[in-house]
């Protein structure tokens, strides 16, 4: 009896652990009717190519934009501000449009989707042009073999820091050196190249491709291995967007845009970087073996330099740009003398004054003006005139032109 009690509580114990085992899993266990959720699989969307160069040099754009109702593309291939051609919808939102076919050159473009300007999304190849960024469109051929990277010596770029106490800030600026500098001892003549206005010194290495220029130019023996300067030259302004410490905005001045007609960076040119770059650079430290150059605004600047140091260059480069008095800046020119200086340019020897522009820029009249000047003064120079207008595309030529005929 003893035997049957004892073994029928422990079934009964038995019994309930089970019991409350049975019920813990079941609690435990997923609702039938509650799967568990499913990770959503990944879907590639169609490949796109945007541009697509074709061998006869015509382009396809694409932009895959379903709900867009309008988009057009801008390039620098076409005339007249604001001007762009519409792309066609498919029926799966892909927007395209074939155009050309195009010379070989370097261009930027973009499109304008229902109003907003975007860049092409699947193209990596971006340029700044001071504020503005555009895609970037290659089309090579033999009037763009220079500006493509090419298995010949490079030469070396580098972001160099000064200080400039004309200016009480420290500035950076561009220097190539070229292919062999690193490691030999030879001294080389310096290039000092400027920018227009809107532009910084980052401009000639994106936009003017000059390292490219001067590395197939110095392989190719067509032009002489030189040091290329190229400064920022807006006068408050220390270095490229993000790249220098935010500062107060300068004073507002009748020197035009960007304090261009101010001087003040042309004093600074004179001062701080030339003494700069003979301290730090193996140069050839002598008139015969400085150049200077420059575009637009930064043409504007060379004719100062020059015209108020007349001994320091004897290789001069004016591109689009004429003779723009103070008075064409707003400022008073009562001590403008640009015929007497010019005289005294004339004397020192210069041995090259060469200008640039293109018949559809907006400063070629200016241009005929310096011209009519020159004459005035039987002064020598050397004039290229081109088609186009105010742009990029003129003024790489110009340098591939113009660099070529430095210190012969």
């Amino acid at each position: 009896m003893s035997i049957f009690k004892n073994s029928s509580l422990s079934f009964i114990g038995l019994l309930a652990i089970l019991m409350i085992v049975t019920v813990d899993v079941v609690a435990q266990e997923p609702e039938a009717e509650r799967p568990a959720p499913r990770r959503p699989s990944f879907q590639r969307g169609p490949r796109i190519i945007s541009p697509e160069i074709h061998p006869d040099n015509t382009v396809t754009f694409r932009l895959l934009a379903p709900n867009a109702t309008r988009v057009t593309v801008s390039g620098e291939w076409m005339a007249g501000f604001g001007a762009s051609e519409d792309l066609v919808k498919s029926d799966t939102g892909l927007w395209s449009l074939t155009i050309g076919p195009l010379q070989p050159e370097f261009y930027g473009y973009s499109f304008n989707v229902d109003g907003v300007q975007v860049l092409d999304p699947v193209n990596a190849l971006i340029k700044r042009d001071g504020t503005r960024n555009a895609s970037i469109l290659f089309v090579p051929g033999k009037e763009s073999d220079l500006y493509t990277v090419q298995n010949v010596p490079h030469g070396t770029l580098s972001k160099v820091w000064y200080e400039s106490p004309t200016l009480n800030m420290t500035r950076r600026m561009y220097v190539y050196t070229p292919p062999g500098y690193e490691n030999g001892d030879k001294n080389y003549p310096v290039f000092y190249l400027f920018h227009g206005a809107g532009g910084d010194e980052d401009a000639w290495t994106t936009l003017g491709l000059a390292p490219r220029i001067l590395d197939n130019l110095i392989a190719r023996g067509l032009a002489k291995p030189m040091i290329v300067v190229m400064t920022n030259g807006n006068p408050f302004i220390p270095a490229a967007p993000g790249e220098a410490p935010v500062l107060p905005p300068a004073e507002p001045t009748a020197a035009g845009p960007g304090n261009m007609g101010s001087g003040l960076f042309e004093e600074s040119l004179v001062k701080d970087v030339v003494p700069f770059i003979e301290k730090h650079y193996r140069v050839i430290a002598n008139t015969d073996n400085r150049a200077i150059a420059g575009l637009s605004m930064g043409g504007m600047q060379t004719q100062n330099i020059t015209n108020n140091n007349p001994d320091m260059f004897s290789y001069i480069g004016i591109m689009s740009m004429g003779l723009m008095t103070r008075r064409d800046l707003g400022m008073d020119d009562s001590t403008q003398d640009f015929g007497g200086k010019l005289e005294a340019l004339k004397k020192s020897g210069v041995k090259l004054y060469w200008i640039g522009c293109g018949k559809e820029d907006f400063l070629y009249a200016s241009v005929q003006t310096l011209l009519d000047t020159l004459d005035q003064h039987d002064f020598t120079y050397t004039y290229r005139e081109s088609t186009g207008g105010h742009t990029w595309a003129n003024w790489r030529i110009y340098l591939s032109e113009l660099a070529p005929l430095l210190f012969k």
